[in-house]
């Protein structure tokens, strides 16, 4: 009894100290437990009797993702109800389907396609989105030259890779930059919709790399996975397939360097670097003994 009040005076307090400026503003009501994250704190809540997600976040890549969102309008990312210095009030999944529980049920294709059904409605509505204050691709990719340096082996071709993706860069479009399993929910009439973008400009390849590092490491190591999905989203998102296979090898060696600046191990991430360079070198192997 004692532990349960406790709990609901810390929910009180940190409803009060997070979100009481918001919920008073657009008159919300808390409809379940807040969820705190390093970057943000989220609270469902109810908006003239609609389900909504509170974010309140300081982070100022989220604040810029939140721009993002508002510009995208709802075309194929969550709908924007409201938006303010460091919150931003948004429609909330309520459908039960899970894209990495589909993937890991034998319907890897289908989750693939869906996510890169997603991504191109986002690419494809750029009005508005320009005036963000969206982050370079070449910033993005800042922390992987000093890992490559400091550990070499597939992060130095991972680093040589990105800088030539870099220099020559094309069909540049607002990116969400955090495409993954997680970042797609079920809006159920409303469909899959994307969350948390990270508000990035850059070459379009960069959104669907992330997808070979999910959507778990079992599933992305997993044998004979990696080239059955990079026909799947090179057809599903009318990308080159070498050009995509460029993209996956820098993206996961960022990945990687990003891990590696954690203190962690990033198992995933590496796997998926080698996989990718191996397939560039056999493509590479194959041109040479054919000319």
């Amino acid at each position: 009894m004692l532990y349960a009040t406790a709990a609901r005076l810390s929910t009180h307090v940190h409803m009060t100290d997070y979100f009481g400026i918001y919920l008073a503003r657009w008159r919300l009501t808390p409809d379940g437990a807040p969820i705190f994250t390093h970057s943000s704190k989220l609270l469902p809540v109810r908006w003239k009797g609609q389900a909504a997600m509170l974010k309140v976040t300081e982070s100022v890549e989220e604040r810029a993702g939140a721009l993002v969102m508002v510009a995208w309008a709802g075309h194929g990312a969550a709908r924007v109800l409201a938006h303010g210095e460091d919150a931003l009030l948004m429609e909330r999944a309520e459908g039960i389907a899970s894209l990495a529980d589909l993937a890991r049920s034998g319907a890897d294709d289908t989750a693939s396609r869906i996510i890169c059904g997603v991504v191109e409605k986002l690419h494809a509505h750029q009005h508005g989105a320009s005036w963000c204050s969206v982050v370079s691709l070449d910033h993005w990719f800042r922390e992987l030259d000093p890992a490559a340096v400091r550990y070499g082996g597939v992060l130095s071709l991972a680093a040589d890779t990105a800088r030539y993706l870099l220099a020559t860069s094309q069909e540049a479009v607002v990116l969400h930059g955090d495409i993954h399993h997680g970042n797609i929910l079920d809006f159920g009439p409303r469909g899959w919709l994307a969350i948390d973008p990270k508000g990035l400009m850059g070459e379009r390849g960069f959104d669907y790399a992330n997808l070979f590092c999910n959507s778990d490491h079992e599933m992305a190591t997993k044998p004979g996975r990696f080239l059955r999905q990079l026909d799947v989203v090179a057809q599903a998102a009318a990308l080159p397939r070498v050009r995509l296979l460029q993209w996956v090898l820098a993206y996961a060696g960022l990945s990687a360097a990003w891990t590696l600046g954690d203190g962690n191990k990033p198992e995933t991430a590496l796997s998926v670097a080698e996989l990718a360079a191996k397939e560039l070198r056999e493509i590479e192997t194959g041109r040479k003994s054919s000319s």
